[in-house]
């Protein structure tokens, strides 16, 4: 990922398919992964894909995945998002700044940086509403200025309502949605960013999709972006999209159902036994190690007892006979996802902190939760604590005392 940021902050492009089981860090390795971009100059844009927020529709789903987007973009200042109006001010202050260095005028340089954008699918109008962002500037008509920022981060939604704001024709449709984001990768660098990095969490949602059309429509847009990544098509843009192995293997209804992108995307038949090729656009997360969880167990006990160590005293005994609890009773496959086994080591932290006179070894002995093949406790399996039987309620690897 290091390398692709670098292709991209070149002006190259890069897209990546973040393939791991539920709970196994895809999230976090997304968010790892723009706070690398930030640091390099780059902005990044973030979004979780569901149903009311897709890649194509009809129905004005992609023009909301486009606007949630333009709402979490961040920079190194505005890590937190809502970064546009300071991105649009940037380039307006370096064309000032040109102007004043080479006593020309402010409009005819803006319209000459602007200018590279119309070779591209709508450039010529998001140059306009750059433009129009430069003369409320200029003016100090702040609602002239609000107007240009609610066309680009894609709020208008008739072309009536736009034309009536700031005298353009079109806006954000579905049907433009990837084609601004392209436009917004070459202003991001037009404004003294390195590129853009798009990162798109919770692709299963396209895959449980019930409607085979829109299934069909979302996958020739993906096939759209990996094409023009892939190609070098699109520049100082780069995509990382994470989703489950279901998403994109499943032959019926993932992304290798769509013959074109199972083509692209399909992995290196040489890596095997224990073999990788992290060349190809599909990284698979691996599993934890038990060493790896052990000293991630550590790091989230010391967060948790800080400033509380007089109150639970978690030495690495306690991790120790913890993980051969969970292995003892569940087996290998609850250390396949981080999620499930840090949120059962919390509660375990909550119950001795809050019940002081109960020992760990008497908590641990008295758990038998029986789990599936995911490492989950089973909802409604049977289970005894100290001769007190009941049933397990909470999908989620919680201890039941």
């Amino acid at each position: 990922m290091k390398k692709d940021i670098e292709r991209i902050a070149d002006g190259g492009s890069g897209i990546r398919f973040v393939i791991g089981d539920y709970g196994s860090g895809k999230t976090f390795f997304l968010n790892l992964v723009r706070e690398m971009a930030l640091s390099r100059k780059l902005v990044t844009v973030h979004c979780d894909l569901s149903s009311a927020r897709r890649l194509y529709s009809t129905g004005g789903q992609a023009r909301a995945l486009y606007s949630e987007l333009m709402r979490n973009m961040s920079t190194r200042s505005s890590p937190d998002g809502g970064a546009l109006p300071a991105l649009v001010e940037r380039f307006v202050a370096g064309a000032l700044a040109e102007a004043e260095s080479t006593s020309a005028d402010v409009n005819s340089v803006i319209a000459s940086r602007v200018a590279a954008l119309s070779e591209l699918v709508g450039g010529y109008d998001f140059g306009a509403v750059v433009a129009a962002y430069w003369r409320g500037y200029d003016a100090g008509d702040d609602e002239l200025r609000s107007n240009a920022i609610r066309w680009l981060r894609g709020e208008f939604s008739t072309k009536t309502e736009a034309r009536q704001a700031l005298g353009i024709r079109t806006i954000v449709s579905d049907n433009s949605f990837y084609d601004h984001l392209k436009l917004l990768g070459r202003f991001c660098r037009l404004a003294g960013f390195d590129g853009l990095l798009v990162c798109l969490d919770e692709m299963v949602s396209i895959y449980m999709l019930q409607n085979a059309q829109a299934r069909r429509g979302n996958y020739e847009q993906l096939l759209r972006i990996v094409n023009d990544s892939i190609q070098g098509i699109s520049r100082g843009i780069g995509f990382l999209a994470a989703g489950t192995l279901e998403f994109l293997q499943d032959p019926r209804r993932g992304v290798y159902s769509h013959e074109a992108l199972s083509s692209r995307l399909a992995e290196n038949t040489f890596a095997v036994d224990g073999l990788v090729d992290h060349s190809g656009p599909v990284i698979r997360l691996q599993s934890l190690t038990p060493e790896d969880l052990f000293v991630l167990l550590e790091k989230v006990r010391d967060v948790y007892t800080s400033g509380r160590e007089e109150t639970i005293t978690v030495t690495s005994e306690v991790i120790e006979a913890f993980m051969g609890h969970c292995m003892n009773r569940i087996g290998e496959a609850y250390f396949r996802t981080p999620r499930t086994t840090i949120m059962a080591f919390v509660d375990l932290l909550a119950v001795l902190e809050q019940n002081p006179d109960v020992s760990w070894q008497t908590i641990l002995t008295g758990v038998d939760v029986h789990a599936d093949s995911g490492g989950n406790p089973i909802a409604g399996e049977e289970f005894d604590v100290d001769g007190q039987e009941g049933t397990v309620n909470d999908g989620l690897a919680r201890f039941k005392l």
